[in-house]
């Protein structure tokens, strides 16, 4: 809920800022970029070496994962066959221990979801504060007087993501 009280806010304030903008601008100069931030996660060298780190760091967890949750089915349906047959005793004893077992898969499965989530947020911090360097050196340079990387629409002429991957792929 407040995410996205937070993201109609933050639309509506640039919406405001950009009517701002626009009644300036007519009056001066006003230079105005923007910058896809998806595109940069996406597209950027150091996001795209952050993505394989990741994939290098969480592969076998994930693959652990896959096996137990293999496994759990297969004994899952070697109950479900076998359950008419064997005694009460023995049936509610099996069927307690794949509520167990299937317990314990939920939590590491939550775990690793967590543990993957924190590590893919700190990394892709680390491509949005260089990122911002890069934008800010890119408005410096060209003399933009306000960029922006979250709008409903942008006119392509003011979209400088090509120039900041640029300058995110050049650095190093």
């Amino acid at each position: 809920m407040t995410s996205s009280f937070f993201r109609f806010f933050s639309r509506a304030l640039v919406v405001a800022v950009a009517g701002l903008v626009v009644s300036t601008a007519m009056a001066q100069d006003f230079r105005i970029g923007f910058v896809n931030t998806e595109r940069i996660f996406r597209e950027a060298n150091q996001a795209k070496a952050a993505q394989t780190k990741l994939e290098q760091e969480f592969s076998r967890r994930e693959k652990e994962l896959q096996n137990q949750a293999s496994q759990l089915k297969a004994a899952s349906e070697k109950f479900e066959r076998e359950a008419p047959t064997l005694p009460e005793a023995q049936r509610v004893t099996r069927q307690r221990q794949l509520v167990n077992q299937d317990q314990e898969f939920q939590r590491k499965q939550r775990e690793f979801q967590e543990d993957l989530n924190l590590r893919k947020n700190e990394e892709l911090q680390q491509v949005l504060e260089r990122a911002n360097r890069v934008i800010k050196q890119v408005a410096e340079a060209e003399k933009y007087d306000l960029v922006i990387q979250e709008a409903v629409y942008i006119n392509p002429k003011h979209d400088i993501t090509d120039k900041v991957l640029s300058g995110l792929n050049s650095a190093k």
